[in-house]
C-alpha cells in the first residue's frame, strides 16, 4: 500500500511517476495506492495497481490519513505501507517504510527566508509540520532518504538511524512520449531557438532561490554581447499560478526593476511525460536552490 496523498506536486509527484510503472511491471507485487484526486488519469496504463483516489483538503490531510488510512490499508490485505509524503502513520496495522525527502524542515536557510519575507504563518506552519515529520521518522519501521548527505543529516535531527536509496534515473521511460508540446510552448521555444537558453524546471517556490537567478541575468547579459541569452521557467512568475502558498510577486516585481523581461520565458507548467523535449531544446541547465534533497532535474 502506497500512500501518496502529500504528492500533489514536485519530487513527490515524480517519484510516484518513476516508482509505479516499475512496480506494476512485478508479478510478485500487488500495488494499492493512495493518491490526491485528479491523478487518476496520469496513471490509467497501469492496470495492475490498484488507485484510490482520494478528495482530501490540504489542511486536513495528516489527520484524515491518521483515521482513515488504517482501514483502507487492511482492506487492501497489504503487507506493507510505503509513505511516500514525509508523514508517517502513527498506527500503521502494517510495517510502515517512510521515504523523507523535504530539507526545508531542517534548513536554517529556508526559516531565515520565510522571516525575510514576513511569511511568519508559512514559518509558523512549517515548525508546526517539522514537528510531526520529525516524530514520523520514530514512527516508522524504517525511514529512507533519496541521498547519503539527507539521511546523515536526518540522523543527526532525529538520532534515529536512516537508510539512503538513491533515486535514479530511467532514461527510456523519461522520453518514451512521442507527443509534441503544446502550441504555445513550441512558438515560444522556435521564438528563441537562436538565443543561449538557460533552464530551471521548477514550479516557483522559494528555496529553489528564484530571486538569486534573476539577478544573474544583467550580469549575464552584459558579458554575453555576441548571443542573446533567454532563461527558460517551467512556471509562471503570477499569483495562482504555482501549486502551494508561495508567493511569485515579489520575484515578478523583480524581473520588472532589473528591466530583464525580456530575457525570461515564462513556458508555464509543461507536463512530465514531454519536459525531455523542454531539456534538448536548452542549452544549459541552471539550479540555484539554497536546500535540496534529492534533485530530480539533475
Amino acid at each position: 500500500f502506497i500512500n501518496s496523498l502529500a504528492a500533489s506536486a514536485g519530487g513527490g509527484l515524480t517519484y510516484i511517476r518513476n516508482i509505479l510503472p516499475h512496480l506494476a511491471a512485478r508479478s510478485d507485487v500487488q500495488v494499492t495506492v493512495a493518491l490526491n484526486s485528479g491523478l487518476r488519469e496520469e496513471f490509467r496504463g497501469l492496470p495492475t495497481v490498484e488507485i484510490l483516489e482520494l478528495q482530501v483538503p490540504v489542511g486536513r490531510r495528516f489527520w484524515h490519513e491518521q483515521m482513515a488510512l488504517p482501514a483502507l490499508i487492511r482492506e487492501s490485505h497489504a503487507d506493507l505501507l510505503l509513505s511516500t509524503g514525509n508523514f508517517a502513520l502513527r498506527s500503521s496495522p502494517v510495517p510502515q517504510i517512510l521515504l523523507s525527502r523535504n530539507s526545508i524542515y531542517t534548513s536554517a536557510d529556508f526559516y531565515r527566508d520565510l522571516r525575510s519575507r514576513r511569511e511568519y504563518r508559512a514559518w509558523l506552519d512549517t515548525r508546526l509540520r517539522s514537528l510531526l515529520a520529525k516524530r514520523s521518522i520514530h514512527w516508522a519501521q524504517v525511514t529512507v532518504a533519496p541521498s547519503e548527505a539527507f539521511a546523515a543529516e536526518l540522523q543527526r535531527w532525529t538520532g534515529v538511524r536512516v537508510l539512503a536509496i538513491h533515486h535514479g534515473f530511467d532514461r527510456e521511460a523519461f522520453t518514451q512520449d512521442a507527443s509534441p508540446l503544446a502550441p504555445d510552448v513550441e512558438e515560444k521555444l522556435r521564438n528563441v531557438d537562436r538565443c543561449f537558453k538557460l533552464l530551471l524546471v521548477s514550479h516557483y517556490n522559494y528555496y529553489r532561490n528564484f530571486e538569486t537567478l534573476i539577478r544573474a541575468l544583467p550580469l549575464l547579459r552584459d558579458r554575453a554581447q555576441d548571443r542573446p541569452i533567454k532563461l527558460l521557467l517551467t512556471c509562471r512568475l503570477e499569483a495562482g499560478q504555482n501549486p502551494g502558498a508561495y508567493r511569485p510577486e515579489a520575484a515578478a516585481k523583480l524581473v520588472r526593476t532589473l528591466g530583464v523581461s525580456d530575457m525570461i520565458v515564462e513556458l508555464g507548467a509543461v507536463p512530465y511525460s514531454q519536459l525531455h523535449h523542454v531539456y534538448a531544446s536548452a542549452d544549459l541547465y541552471v539550479t540555484p536552490a539554497y536546500t535540496e534533497t534529492f534533485a530530480h532535474p539533475l
